[in-house]
């Protein structure tokens, strides 16, 4: 297979995930609107019939499956486009970080049941892949020499999948604040009440930080062991480094404020909001409009 002809099996299998994600975000949309009727008032409860919905909301599950493989496809054929692994700029971070976060959201979909997230991540893996590929697309072109080596792949696929989760983390806890908030004023709207409690929103969120705070972590250390191979120097604090530090002094902070001084629910999902803050900022505007030795956007 020619370099050509792999990068527009890439190309077509990334438009073609964007219309399934897109029917995914329908079909749950509709789940949502529809599962919503006129309350029954019985022994003073409202009552709420969501089996009407459920056969459209696996169907939208199972776009986001479809979806999933289609973007792995893409992912895999840019790559072998590229000959090398497809992480060598900015269009290439943005479609592997929405793959990432997709599969992120599908285990969290197995193991813990939450359908109900499926409409902000469908829309915000939209976008990535919206934008990636109107204004960040680049033809694919050998790596600049100070990306040529083992670390890449050891490196940056650890940042990608931390980042993945981190996102999903975040997601839930910006949840959390908008069903507490809605709680004090005296309960949830209709349409909210058949997401989870607050305190397994809460717990959920801590699980899937403290699970991949190590993968962040070990992705920091690789970076530095890169940098001295490449640069002759472990740490340089160009802007990127500096701001990956930034992110994990703040996921530290945030599981040490967890555990020992016992933060949980509004001020555990700031602290998580604040941190996932910085690793976007990390990945937006120091990828596309930082200096320094890691400006591989591209742009």
């Amino acid at each position: 297979m020619s370099d050509r002809s792999a990068a527009l099996l890439s190309n077509n299998f990334i438009y073609s995930a964007m219309v399934i994600y897109a029917l995914a975000f329908l079909a749950h949309a509709i789940e949502v609107a529809w599962s919503v009727k006129t309350p029954e008032i019985t022994v003073r409860k409202t009552k709420l019939d969501f089996s009407k919905t459920e056969r459209i909301g696996r169907l939208g599950s199972a776009f986001m499956l479809i979806a999933t493989i289609l973007l792995f496809a893409g992912v895999i054929f840019r790559g072998i486009s590229a000959n090398r692994v497809p992480w060598g700029n900015m269009y290439e971070f943005s479609i592997t970080g929405a793959l990432s976060f997709s599969i992120a959201y599908l285990f969290a979909l197995a193991k813990y049941k939450m359908r109900w997230l499926a409409l902000p991540a469908s829309i915000s893996i939209l976008i990535t892949l919206g934008t990636a590929v109107t204004l960040l697309y680049r033809p694919s072109a050998p790596l600049v020499p100070a990306l040529k080596s083992t670390w890449l792949v050891i490196h940056v696929s650890a940042a990608i999948i931390s980042g993945g989760v981190f996102l999903l983390a975040n997601f839930i806890a910006g949840t959390y604040l908008i069903l507490d908030r809605y709680e004090q004023k005296g309960s949830r709207p209709i349409w909210l009440q058949k997401l989870p409690t607050l305190e397994s929103l809460d717990n959920l969120s801590y699980r899937l930080i403290a699970l991949v705070f190590p993968l962040w972590t070990f992705s920091v250390i690789a970076g530095a062991i890169w940098a001295e191979a490449a640069w002759g120097r472990y740490w340089g604090w160009d802007p990127k480094e500096t701001w990956a530090f930034i992110t994990w002094v703040a996921y530290a902070a945030y599981l040490h404020a967890r555990v020992t001084v016992g933060w949980r629910g509004r001020k555990a999902a700031w602290l998580c909001l604040l941190a996932g803050s910085t690793f976007l900022f990390n990945y937006i505007y120091i990828n596309i409009w930082g200096t320094g030795k890691h400006t591989y956007s591209g742009l």
